[in-house]
């Protein structure tokens, strides 16, 4: 009797042990994870139909973001919802602690929709393979849905992208032309010294330099004027524009016409059109010039015409395309001296090189004539 009775809370506990159904079963792994992560997809999705609906007011874009997110309810709707309930556990998940700097590194509204877009594209694929585990018809509900997004993402971001672009230069009234620069340090330099003084937009324009220069200097300016708020444009070059995921290109008369410099650059990117007489404002216009440069205004040290359209060109410029508004920057020899002359004109952006670079403090003459443009 002695041994038996010391035996059986033995036996007991190896009972308990043996047919106790563990916490964290494969089954509720995979409905926790289910869980979490439609959270994120709806989240991430709520958040791209809200810009579309109240950022871009494209009700094709919110109507696209709103479907996914009936789509995703009606495929979660195939789950167990009281397990995913009881799946839950927010205070014991340990995921809930882990941050990165890059969580809260939102400069912009781009920013906001690019990191949604990831999340929502990251989640639909754990739900597709987590789901495998549940539900096989689930799983291929959401990769198809998986495939709609990747479409619908790339067309909202592109909309984001130039929705940022396309405010700021709407903001712009000061646009500088710029060459490589003797060193990466001293391009730096100038970038970030000129915009603090006002400048919005910056052109590397370099006949000099070779195409690998021209690149190099595109991402560096690239990035540096995105960390500044300002538009980083390259000239004439839409193939190293793209490349280096510059704002846009700047076209003459001479090359590559804007209608295919768009082709190339595909959507979200500017492009810009120097323009001599009305007819040429009015087909940059028509070709979806995103803005344009009028002039040459007075003589220019830094590039040579046969003529000047002067003030009176400028004058027509902003009567004729009063009905089709477009940014318009007044070019060519424009200085403190002869500013007045340009805002007389009802111009008041305007686009320059020496007046700047070769001043003797170009940070002072980028004050100077910005306060001649906004008082």
């Amino acid at each position: 009797m002695i041994t038996v009775v010391r035996r059986r809370p033995v036996l007991v506990l190896i009972a308990l042990i043996v047919w106790t159904k563990p916490l964290n079963d494969s089954r509720q792994i995979s409905y926790r994870i289910l869980d979490a992560s439609a959270n994120r997809a709806a989240e991430g999705i709520r958040t791209i139909e809200e810009f579309a609906r109240f950022g871009l007011e494209d009700s094709d874009s919110a109507g696209a973001a709103k479907a996914l997110r009936h789509e995703l309810a009606a495929a979660l709707s195939r789950l167990n919802r009281a397990e995913l309930l009881t799946a839950r556990d927010t205070e014991a998940d340990v995921g809930t602690t882990l941050q990165t700097a890059a969580e809260y590194s939102r400069t912009e509204i781009a920013d906001v929709i690019s990191a949604a877009a990831e999340r929502v594209q990251q989640s639909l694929r754990v739900l597709e393979e987590y789901g495998k585990t549940i539900d096989v018809e689930f799983a291929r509900r959401i990769e198809s849905l998986r495939y709609r997004a990747y479409t619908h993402h790339r067309r909202i971001e592109l909309q984001a992208l130039a929705h940022r672009r396309t405010r700021r230069l709407a903001d712009a009234v000061l646009y500088l032309l710029i060459d490589c620069g003797s060193s990466e340090v001293t391009f730096v330099e100038t970038i970030r010294s000129l915009s603090q003084a006002g400048v919005d937009v910056f052109q590397l324009r370099d006949k000099q330099a070779s195409d690998r220069e021209l690149f190099e200097r595109a991402k560096v300016g690239v990035a540096i004027a995105k960390d500044c708020g300002a538009l980083f444009i390259v000239n004439d070059r839409a193939d190293i524009a793209l490349s280096a995921e510059a704002d846009g290109v700047h076209v003459g008369q001479d090359e590559l016409p804007a209608i295919m410099a768009r082709r190339v650059l595909g959507g979200g990117r500017l492009v810009g059109v120097s323009t001599h007489d009305i007819a040429q404002v009015h087909q940059a216009i028509a070709d979806g010039a995103d803005y344009i440069g009028c002039g040459p205004t007075f003589p220019s040290t830094t590039k040579s015409f046969d003529a000047h359209a002067g003030t009176a060109f400028l004058k027509q410029v902003h009567e004729e395309t009063r009905q089709t508004p477009r940014p318009a920057f007044a070019i060519g020899g424009i200085n403190p001296q002869n500013l007045d002359q340009v805002t007389a004109c009802g111009f008041h952006r305007i686009a320059v090189t020496a007046a700047i670079n070769d001043a003797a403090d170009p940070a002072a003459a980028a004050r100077a004539l910005r306060r001649g443009l906004v008082g």
